[in-house]
């Protein structure tokens, strides 16, 4: 049957876009769609703050009438101007396992790149490091977190078969909750608060999460920016991005710590998983997907820690333990069993090195490619 590579050029065709893999893995356990309004936004230039130094088209292909595949491409030219590189992006790719499927979507993207004199093409990744990235290729039978997406074991073959090479992977683990705060971190985090006079911020409510929102926001750029794929947040996704994570996160989950004039230096955010409840909601907040949601962030058992950071003068002096003296404590009183870290870099020691002395599991491992073109 014929295949056929049609560019996305309508409202509709970018709904037909976001939908395609709430078809592609109906009757999979494991899939969770995300909010289709949510998608909508991030794929629109006129919603997106990222369009403002990034360029985007989307492909579908099609067999016959039957929709099987598509792609995302996405220049951000912040990011290639940071790096001093000259990169495309794929996302958002989804596909029947079939090889002509792929490499038809793949080659749009390539000749894409050329036009634009692209050296190179590497993905999955998004507009920004807050979107999904990365092909799972190990945790098949386990739930995605937040920033994850899941993806059938086939891709990671057809990749490769289009030339495709691993740049980076990511891990990702499950962590026992102790029944106890560890004393150990306990005893770490008052010598740290007497050494270099740090603390706890207050944060008991919503204001309070938006009163530091911004400096979350403001510190990830200084501590992030030699993280793979990271471009500089500029001030309309700082504000965008700080009114979505003041409407998901409990304030028990958030810790932020402040020097002795009030200076924030380092964070840590985590959520109430949502998997199951998006699950439940198959895409639509209505007419019952909001309660589902409502109630995962009511009453879980997991959690998602989603960041983590230390300003670089406080850096390898233990200012992580404050950050773990609040969210643990909550953890434990909030009966909160297990804490799913999002994507970490595989030679990302210095996070990694946090999970030691916990019970725990690497479950997950995404990849991210590179080709030439």
């Amino acid at each position: 049957m014929e295949l056929k590579i049609k560019e996305v050029e309508s409202r509709s065709e970018l709904r037909l876009f976001i939908r395609f893999p709430d078809h592609l893995y109906k009757g999979c356990t494991y899939y969770v769609p995300p909010l289709h309004k949510q998608q909508f936004e991030t794929l629109s230039a006129d919603k997106n703050p990222a369009f403002d130094h990034c360029e985007a088209r989307y492909w579908l292909a099609y067999q016959g009438d039957e929709l099987v595949g598509r792609i995302a491409g996405i220049i951000n030219y912040r990011y290639n101007e940071e790096q001093q590189v000259r990169q495309i992006r794929f996302g958002w790719l989804d596909f029947r396992d079939d090889e002509r499927v792929a490499k038809a979507l793949l080659a749009k993207i390539e000749a894409w790149g050329q036009q634009k004199n692209m050296t190179a093409i590497h993905g999955p990744l998004g507009f920004t490091s807050f979107d999904p990235s990365g092909v799972l290729v190990e945790g098949f039978d386990e739930w995605p977190s937040s920033f994850g997406r899941y993806n059938y074991a086939y891709y990671n073959d057809h990749l490769q078969n289009n030339g495709y090479t691993k740049d980076v992977d990511w891990l990702e683990y499950n962590v026992k909750v102790p029944e106890l705060f560890p004393e150990r971190v306990k005893k770490l985090a008052e010598v740290v608060k007497k050494r270099f006079a740090l603390r706890n911020a207050p944060i008991h409510t919503k204001k309070d999460i938006e009163n530091y929102a911004g400096s979350i926001l403001e510190m990830i750029n200084t501590i992030y920016q030699d993280i793979y794929s990271f471009s500089t947040l500029t001030n309309k996704q700082i504000h965008t991005l700080g009114q979505e994570f003041v409407s998901l996160i409990h304030p028990d989950y958030v810790s932020v710590i402040v020097n002795d004039t009030n200076e924030p230096v380092a964070f840590g955010l985590a959520i109430h998983s949502l998997a199951k409840a998006l699950k439940k909601a198959g895409g639509s907040l209505y007419p019952f997907g909001w309660l589902h949601i409502y109630r995962a962030l009511k009453k879980n058992d997991t959690v998602d820690l989603l960041l983590i950071g230390v300003m670089p003068a406080y850096q390898n002096k233990g200012a992580h333990a404050l950050v773990f003296e609040k969210m643990g404590h909550s953890f434990i009183k909030n009966h909160i069993k297990q804490l799913e870290t999002t994507r970490e870099l595989e030679h990302n020691r210095k996070v990694q090195q946090l999970w030691e002395g916990y019970e725990k599991r690497q479950h997950k491992r995404a990849r991210c490619y590179i080709k030439n073109i």
